[in-house]
């Protein structure tokens, strides 16, 4: 399963992996609006992979299968201070 995945260059820290035979307009316009513009970083070959770096790679091979994409999110901002004020 080949995925291509492109960076956005709106949202730091977002990633969409494409599916192959699929494109940008095959995303919702609604999360495009979100992430674009959008380039492409990578392509990789998840058949020959057992884990990605920061995402499960079953999911995204999920995701790619159901809808042709997937979705890679910036980590959530842990609060620096948890006890600000104590």
């Amino acid at each position: 399963m080949i995925a291509y995945i492109y960076r956005s260059n709106k949202k730091e820290g977002a990633y969409l992996y494409l599916a192959r035979g699929k494109t940008m307009e095959d995303v919702p316009q609604e999360l495009r609006v979100l992430i674009e513009p959008c380039v492409q970083v990578m392509q990789l070959n998840l058949a020959k992979r057992d884990k990605l770096a920061s995402e499960d790679i079953n999911l995204v091979k999920e995701n790619l299968n159901e809808q042709g994409y997937h979705l890679q999110m910036p980590p959530k901002v842990v609060n620096d201070v948890l006890s600000y004020g104590d």
